[in-house]
């Protein structure tokens, strides 16, 4: 589980198709504290840790199954060598939950369909699939490419949100551009509240 406060920025250093997608990830996480199988969100998509190391800078291995990748952007070629990605550890018992509970299981993939600035923030709208876009509610939570965002306002498969200049320095939300394939996970609680509605 995580929170979706993102704690590093790490960058692809290597892409390798080895039966299952195999990725050499850049981090600046003590690989040392980091334990063979530990998981670890990659833009949002929860992968084990398979192996580490620290030259020419510290490292983790991860393998990328194809439903994982089918699932979310990296099967949109959106990882390759120099990629900066958000990168968040497992939530450890004891932790601050800043953000809300993310299980790094990705749903879909939303496009951003407009970015514009509002004073310092930056407003983003995107387009999510069309069966996700139920489960997205205005102040509701969302992750995108692992981070928590609050939802601003919601119209049929559209949605909005909000970033402030600090999320974009801590996270790669300053990089993005209109038609990027986000990852996007719903919230967990209105999965089960959807859920719950479809017995009534």
């Amino acid at each position: 589980m995580f929170t979706g406060i993102i704690t590093d920025i790490g960058e692809v250093l290597e892409v390798e198709q080895r039966g299952d997608l195999r990725a050499r990830i850049g981090t600046s996480y003590d690989v040392d504290t980091v334990d063979m199988g530990a998981s670890i969100a990659c833009d949002g998509v929860c992968l084990t840790v398979i192996a580490t190391g620290t030259v020419p800078m510290n490292w983790f291995d991860v393998e990328i199954s194809a439903e994982s990748v089918n699932l979310t952007n990296i099967g949109r070629n959106a990882w390759f060598a120099g990629r900066r990605l958000n990168l968040e550890r497992a939530l450890k018992v004891g932790d601050e939950l800043g953000g809300h509970i993310v299980s790094g299981h990705v749903d879909g993939v939303a496009e951003l369909i407009e970015l514009r600035d509002e004073g310092d923030s930056t407003r983003m709208t995107f387009r999510a699939p069309e069966e996700l876009a139920r489960f997205i509610a205005p102040k509701g939570s969302v992750a995108l490419n692992g981070a928590s965002l609050t939802v601003n306002e919601v119209e049929g498969c559209t949605f909005g949100i909000n970033v402030i200049p600090h999320t974009k320095e801590v996270t790669t939300w300053g990089d993005v551009s209109v038609g990027d394939h986000i990852n996007l996970e719903i919230d967990t609680m209105a999965r089960y509240v959807a859920r719950l509605r479809d017995f009534d």
